[in-house]
């Protein structure tokens, strides 16, 4: 029975950000179907940080009206939600419409939209549901969590997506000649499945979450639980897509912080805790904003492989680093200031590349490919665990330090995606190029 529920809660936990996470590892394919072409990841950051609506009216129900908003009943409503909109996926992320004279992608943004209300939703709604659940399951939901962005990259990398070849396209001078001129033309070579084929296997986890939360939900109130095996205080989620692993507070240090929140840790001065805020902030704007937004400009260049391959290992580089933490803790913030200005400048040389769009360095070489994708892993990979370090020590803090920690991730978060928008799609400071076409100086 217990082996049953780990599965349960593994599998509920696949739910909260699989669906964006998809999305993600799927734009090789769809930048070069969709009309915003290059310019699509930036419309993404925007559209998923305004779908944090969800949770703030969420968080207002529970404070204005708390016992008339039950949590069981948002999970089936977003699960439901997800699914739906996978489905609608697969039929309509390649409908286009005519807006103020120029073709958009109005359905596949909508669709996005309400996929990134459920998984936004899922953190402030799947958490409170398993801690009626003891801590070990509660741990195994973080699992589940950090599948969510694990298998949707696998999955991308075994689609085979990002080979191209450049073929001759011969086009007729002139109505009055037979002369025929010559162009080179990039040809996408077909995935081994289709986007349609990917989009169903978001839908079917989405479905194996609900069955497994409907499980859960149907457990014997009487398994296990009593008032003293509760989780307390978790540590909050501090990153869209993935959350800190579950781990415990020691209840003595969650007496001291129930009692005077703000002195339950005094190790850390006010100096300390502006830079560590100051940490989450800038993490934040970086990954879920700034970067996410040019991501096509400084890989794409080297190739569609290597923009697939960078988002596909990106993907699974963000839950490999959180279990990492889960093991190999450092609470050091002078480490943790050296690795986030170790991803800063992981994070500087993609900026740099995507500022050199077209004509990036080494491009045209397997050595830019293989420097551009590990770049961009690394990046992934060190700020993801500076992420959940700072979460473990604002947890052992106090309550309202976790709750300043989300304000500030989203904050970070928002500025980053509103800087980024109108220079890629109003000011076009980034060029878009093609790969067999584009003439770079050597």
């Amino acid at each position: 029975m217990t082996l049953f529920v780990h599965m349960l809660a593994c599998a509920f936990g696949l739910g909260s950000w699989v669906a964006v996470n998809g999305l993600w590892v799927e734009l090789p394919l769809i930048v070069n179907t969709l009309p915003e072409g290059w310019e699509l990841p930036s419309y993404l950051t925007v559209i998923i940080q305004l779908a944090n609506l969800g949770p703030l009216l969420v968080t207002l129900v529970h404070k204005l009206c708390p016992r008339h908003l039950k949590e069981q009943v948002v999970i089936y409503s977003i699960l439901s939600i997800g699914i739906l909109s996978c489905i609608l996926l697969v039929f309509f992320w390649d409908k286009t419409m005519i807006v103020a004279g120029t073709s958009h992608s109005i359905a596949f943004f909508i669709i996005t939209f309400f996929l990134s209300l459920v998984d936004c939703t899922s953190s402030v709604t799947f958490l409170p549901f398993m801690m009626l659940l003891p801590a070990k399951y509660v741990t195994t939901y973080f699992i589940g969590e950090g599948l969510s962005g694990f298998l949707p990259g696998v999955v991308a990398l075994a689609q085979g997506v990002g080979f191209t070849k450049c073929v001759n396209f011969s086009q007729t001078a002139g109505n009055y000649t037979s002369q025929n001129m010559w162009s080179l033309h990039t040809e996408h070579l077909p995935p081994n499945f289709s986007t349609e084929v990917f989009f169903f296997f978001l839908a079917a986890m989405m479905c194996i979450s609900l069955a497994a939360f409907f499980a859960l939900n149907r457990l014997p109130r009487t398994f296990e639980l009593s008032t003293k095996t509760l989780v307390p205080d978790m540590v909050v989620s501090v990153s869209s897509g993935l959350d800190n692993p579950g781990l415990e507070i020691d209840r003595e240090e969650a007496g001291v912080a129930q009692s005077n929140p703000m002195l339950a840790n005094p190790k850390h001065s006010v100096y300390h805790l502006t830079f560590i805020y100051l940490m989450v902030v800038w993490v934040n704007t970086a990954t879920n904003g700034l970067l996410p937004s040019v991501q096509t400009y400084s890989c794409m260049p080297y190739g569609n492989l290597a923009y697939h391959l960078s988002t596909a290992l990106s993907s699974v580089a963000n839950p490999v680093a959180c279990t990492i933490a889960m093991f190999l803790q450092n609470r050091s913030l002078v480490f943790l200031g050296v690795l986030t200005t170790l991803g800063t400048v992981f994070g500087s040389y993609n900026m740099a590349m995507a500022a050199m769009s077209p004509c990036p360095l080494l491009i045209g070489s397997v050595v830019g490919q293989m420097i551009i994708v590990s770049s961009w892993v690394f990046f992934t990979g060190t700020l993801s665990y500076v992420k959940v370090m700072v979460g473990v020590i604002l947890r052992d803090r106090s309550h309202s330090a976790l709750v300043w920690c989300g304000a500030a991730a989203q904050m970070g978060s928002l500025v980053g995606s509103i800087t980024m928008f109108p220079l890629v799609n109003i000011q076009q400071l980034f060029k878009s190029g093609d790969f067999c076409n584009t003439e770079c100086p050597l």
